[in-house]
């Protein structure tokens, strides 16, 4: 979040907190920072000597490699909290949905309970981008396929978006939409119509999309317009 941002959460108007930060009023881990662009995590910042501004919800990005569960925590293997530094971890964040733990690419992290059952919930129907590669070559009978539903051992999938990228004898790539997750599900489907899965990564959450310039292990904090767009996918009013 800018600092100019943060420090209006200490009940300051923008411009206010631009003057603020101008005159050396706002200090950063106890550092005075004169940058209002500054990119920092609020509860770092205090205005004229006062408490911790309270920054609300946070929202995290990460690009999550193999082999890292999706969990707050695990006894054996490692998760996407521990990519995060301590001070991070102790916020109360946790995944918005799950990646089985060979899959790669976006995950969200959120102390926002309303915000998380809502873009997992197949009611507000949040889409789900994955970018898939997969044995043999799929053709349009599998995009169609996708498109009707497909019948698993226990649920139907609802119908979801299969964009063919390439299409070759012994591999192929495609672009999933799908507003469900459940557990392996892109996986199952693709075995489904007998194309089993190489490698999966999910490329975008409702309208937030990975950062290419992420690498694996990386996160970062989402920006103002990213966090507005989630908001709004979730006909979510917040006061600010």
């Amino acid at each position: 979040m800018r600092l100019d941002r943060a420090a209006s959460l200490a009940g300051l108007t923008r411009s206010e907190a631009k003057k603020a930060v101008a005159a050396g009023r706002v200090r950063v881990s106890g550092q005075i920072a004169r940058d209002p662009a500054m990119q920092v995590d609020p509860a770092s910042v205090s205005v004229d000597g006062g408490a911790p501004v309270d920054a609300g919800p946070s929202f995290i990005m990460v690009h999550k490699p193999a082999g890292v569960l999706t969990a707050t925590e695990d006894r054996r293997l490692p998760t996407v909290m521990d990519l995060l530094p301590d001070s991070m971890r102790r916020r109360g964040l946790g995944p918005v949905g799950r990646l089985d733990r060979d899959v790669t690419g976006l995950v969200l992290l959120t102390d926002d309970g309303q915000l998380a059952h809502r873009l997992i919930s197949p009611r507000w129907k949040a889409e789900k981008l994955y970018r898939a590669a997969c044995e043999g070559r799929l053709t349009e009978d599998d995009v169609r396929a996708f498109a009707g539903g497909i019948a698993l051992s226990d649920f139907t999938a609802r119908p979801a978006g299969l964009t063919i990228l390439q299409a070759g004898e012994d591999r192929s790539l495609a672009d999933v939409t799908l507003t469900e997750g459940k557990f392996h599900q892109v996986k199952r489907m693709f075995a489904a119509i007998g194309h089993p899965l190489i490698s999966l990564q999910r490329l975008r959450i409702g309208p937030l999309a990975l950062d290419p310039d992420l690498q694996p292990g990386q996160w970062r904090r989402l920006t103002d317009s990213e966090i507005d767009a989630l908001k709004e996918e979730c006909q979510m009013i917040y006061r600010q």
